[in-house]
């Protein structure tokens, strides 16, 4: 993707993003906990549209609803109002659509099951043949660097080994959709911006289409096309930016460039104000 000139202009908050080729359409979102007194709007009429191939973060403040966001997009959980297409075909609560991945905040992986068996898991449900089974994951594993540990149990491996093992049981099963919520929160800032470079050259081969759930505007700056700003709760669409940053990128080069330190301190203006938001509460 070519880089877009880089304007120091605020970026006008967008209804539903205007793209060729949607896949995944948020239509005046609502999500409300409770009722009567008790009752908590998380989501408040959050629109966005995500192109094919488009990767988007979606970025706010804790508590802001993100992963209530995905959640109901994956289908997880019920909304309270609006729509959510995917494909323009509306997505409803407990859908199991066969195009769509999903990767946990936490690895969720099986304690019981050998690293080379918990990224066959979901061949094995699909029902593909030993052999072909077999040979993708050997491939899935070569990818991330896990070959040695094929035979291995999660408790021998790191927090971002178990992580790359969680990551690659979803993407073998090779998903169109896919939806991330903060899955490299938990790690440190090495090992988060290897699991970065990780994805990236992942992520440059299939294309998939993403949305990736974060509070780090550092990560979402070097992973997105994009970055959905919510606002503190009742999460709200605040601003949509382009992150005009060449591809492929480098994890680490990336944040030594002038130009993510220009956008950076842009888009951080405004996330500050967010953040601000929350500790007042």
């Amino acid at each position: 993707m070519g880089a877009r000139p880089y304007t120091t202009a605020e970026p006008t908050p967008k209804a539903v993003t205007a793209r060729k080729d949607v896949r995944v359409s948020v239509l005046s979102l609502d999500k409300a906990f409770g009722r009567g007194d008790a009752k908590v709007t998380a989501v408040d009429k959050v629109s966005f549209d995500i192109g094919r191939g488009e990767f988007v973060a979606l970025l706010g403040p804790s508590g802001c609803g993100k992963s209530t966001i995905l959640n109901m997009v994956a289908g997880l959980i019920p909304r309270t109002g609006g729509d959510i297409l995917i494909d323009g075909k509306p997505m409803e609560q407990g859908q199991v659509r066969r195009e769509i991945g999903y990767v946990f905040q936490r690895d969720t992986v099986f304690p019981w099951r050998s690293v080379e068996a918990n990224v066959g898991y979901g061949l094995e449900i699909a029902g593909v043949p030993a052999g072909e089974r077999r040979a993708r994951v050997a491939e899935a594993l070569d990818q991330v660097g896990l070959t040695a540990f094929a035979k291995a149990f999660p408790r021998t491996l790191s927090g971002g080994m178990r992580q790359r093992v969680a990551l690659m049981r979803t993407l073998i099963t090779q998903p169109e959709i896919l939806l991330m919520d903060e899955p490299f929160g938990a790690l440190d800032t090495h090992t988060k911006l290897e699991m970065h470079r990780i994805l990236l050259q992942l992520w440059e081969r299939e294309r998939q289409t993403v949305l990736f759930v974060t509070h780090d505007l550092g990560e979402a700056l070097t992973l997105a096309d994009r970055i959905i700003l919510l606002s503190a709760r009742p999460g709200r669409l605040k601003e949509d930016f382009e992150v005009p940053l060449e591809r492929p990128r480098d994890a680490v080069a990336l944040r030594e460039s002038p130009e993510f330190a220009r956008l950076f301190s842009h888009i951080w203006h405004s996330l500050g104000e967010e953040f601000r938001k929350t500790k007042a509460e």
